[in-house]
């Protein structure tokens, strides 16, 4: 396939790298270190439209399709894991609305998320599911008019902060997965809470939290799609963002770390030489290169079929396979290359190494997808 970006997208690469640079790379170490969600970045992202890309205009989108999507994720990876990993959630759950959302849904909530400045967040793991989505607790009970939502979500990116909530919840707890359904929850209705604020190891900033449901009363017309198959539309819908989520977000943090690395390597002088002439150092950039070139090919291939209202079930899972690990590769030779200096707060290698770790973990661990990639290469 001979694949070039299209004008538009080349467009959308250029103005969200520039962005990246004058508005992300300034901050980010400060909310690394102070574990501060960018409030102003993302107001500024909402103005600029960057929040909208791959959205319909009908809503308040920017247009565009999936690839666009996943460069943005890209570029804002290359220059802030944090910024990444908000953006990337928050159109996540943007997406899910945008998939199953009925026309009265999406006028009163896709529109707010994509250019109202409204921070969305994607409510499914608990504390006993996690890959096994059929442990879920939370429970959602008919009441008239209403379903009333009792339980408790863990490590919601967004959490904290977020305005509008797309929940996973039992309506039919025998049934497991197939009597889960999805519900629209605001962040101000009664008995909605926010509890822990995790301290992590990287993307410090995405606010992960702790949410708790106590009789929250939510509107039956809050109920997304059909009653009970919330499993299967929560599926299609990670099926999408794991090409953002997880693979477009490692490549942009080995993108990154890359370009660290090759200057730095540049500039270095030991025994008389800049590092660079080092064959021992070439074999790691070369190694480097080489995986974040077969991950940017995974990574937007995905994105294409997806454009193309294909299956991205294994393609997606390939593509966040193979771009997560290439970043904990690729972050961890650049921290050897920079030697000690790379080891330490000044240089952004360390939290570059930090951020790439949990796309191993999320949208699905990595195990996972081994598991759905072999179920399809043996069926």
């Amino acid at each position: 396939m001979d694949f070039r970006l299209t004008p538009e997208q080349v467009m959308i690469q250029k103005t969200v790298r520039k962005f990246a640079e004058e508005v992300c790379e300034p901050i980010a170490a400060e909310i690394d270190k102070e574990h501060r969600f960018p409030h102003e970045t993302f107001k500024k992202m909402t103005e600029c439209g960057i929040t909208g890309i791959g959205f319909p205009k009908e809503y308040g989108g920017s247009g565009l399709d999936k690839i666009a999507q996943t460069i943005a994720t890209e570029e804002l990876a290359k220059k802030c894991g944090t910024t990444s990993a908000v953006f990337s959630i928050h159109q996540g759950a943007a997406w899910f609305i945008h998939l199953f959302g009925s026309h009265e849904q999406k006028e009163k909530y896709l529109r707010p998320l994509l250019e109202g400045g409204v921070v969305g967040a994607f409510a499914l793991t608990e504390p006993n599911a996690g890959s096994d989505a059929s442990n879920l607790q939370t429970v959602a009970v008919e009441d008239g008019d209403d379903y009333i939502l009792n339980g408790s979500k863990c490590f919601i990116t967004g959490g904290s902060v977020a305005g509008i909530y797309f929940v996973l919840a039992l309506t039919d707890p025998p049934a497991k997965t197939r009597g889960i359904s999805a519900f629209i929850v605001e962040a101000g209705m009664p008995g909605f809470e926010v509890g822990k604020i995790e301290e992590k190891m990287g993307i410090r900033g995405s606010a992960t939290a702790e949410i708790i449901f106590k009789d929250v009363r939510v509107p039956k017309e809050n109920l997304m799609g059909k009653l009970n198959k919330g499993f299967s539309m929560a599926l299609a819908s990670i099926d999408a963002a794991r090409i953002t989520v997880a693979a477009a977000q490692a490549l942009g943090i080995a993108e990154g770390a890359f370009e660290h690395a090759v200057q730095y390597s540049k500039e270095r002088v030991q025994f008389g030489k800049p590092i660079s002439y080092k064959q021992g150092l070439q074999w790691y950039i070369a190694e480097m290169k080489t995986r974040i070139e077969a991950a940017r090919w995974l990574t937007y291939h995905a994105a294409w079929r997806s454009d193309q209202k294909l299956s991205v079930t294994t393609e997606g899972a390939m593509a966040k396979l193979y771009a997560s690990e290439a970043a904990s590769f690729v972050t961890n030779k650049a921290l050897q290359i920079h030697g000690g200096y790379g080891y330490m707060m000044d240089y952004p290698i360390e939290r570059m190494l930090r951020d790439a770790k949990i796309t191993e973990i999320y949208e699905g661990t990595n195990e996972i997808q081994k598991m759905v990639i072999g179920r399809s290469a043996l069926s």
